[in-house]
């Protein structure tokens, strides 16, 4: 089945000249053919941020990448976005299905297995890491990749992994049984011309058929 690829913006927004820079990247991966594409700017006021979020929907319209909101459920409903993404401390994933549209993604990040059996029914799909040592939270202590098998095997969620995916570790990753990846580096630090190729190769290291994938 086709893993799900899924983009974190690395937070600049805020300290960017213009958002334009990050509707630029959205179009980019969402014409590369990332699915999930996480508006992840703590740094923005609202204002700015439901006005980035709104670009970044019309952006992807016309493929089949969707853009989901960290951890902030009133901006993504103002900026008419396909979901939200909730931190592991973040509030019940069920106060939001209560009052979110039909088809309304929740993700919810995980850090092991007792968090992934508590993320609950109304959540579809979840983020464990970190999997891999990654400069984006350098004091993080690596889980690795048989701690993310653990969490596969306890839910029938599809489970992305982050922190430290590369292309060359998509492949220990594609063995847990993992439904796909989600990075910010691996993006963030290459040209938009480069995405494709990037893509290609974090679904080449998934052609397994134990994956599963969002519906």
């Amino acid at each position: 089945m086709r893993p799900v690829i899924c983009l974190i913006t690395d937070g600049r927004l805020a300290s960017a000249a213009s958002p334009d820079a990050l509707v630029e990247r959205v179009a980019a991966a969402a014409r590369a053919g990332v699915d999930l594409i996480q508006v992840r700017e703590p740094a923005s006021d609202d204002r700015a941020l439901v006005a980035a979020v709104r670009d970044c929907v019309a952006a992807v319209r016309g493929t089949r990448s969707r853009v989901i909101v960290n951890d902030r459920a009133d901006v993504a409903l103002a900026g008419g976005a396909h979901g939200v993404h909730l931190k592991g401390a973040s509030y019940a994933a069920s106060r939001v299905r209560a009052v979110v549209p039909a088809g309304f993604l929740i993700g919810r990040s995980v850090h092991n297995v007792d968090d992934a059996i508590r993320a609950g029914a109304a959540v579809d799909y979840l983020i464990f890491g970190t999997v891999f040592r990654t400069s984006s939270k350098p004091a993080w202590t690596p889980a690795g990749p048989v701690a993310l098998a653990e969490v596969v095997r306890a839910t029938r969620l599809p489970v992305l992994a982050v922190g430290g995916v590369t292309v060359d570790t998509a492949g220990l990753i594609a063995g847990t049984g993992a439904a796909g990846v989600a990075a910010i580096g691996q993006f963030a630090e290459r040209a938009p011309a480069a995405l494709p190729s990037i893509v290609d190769s974090l679904r080449r290291a998934f052609d397994a058929p134990q994956n599963r994938t969002l519906t």
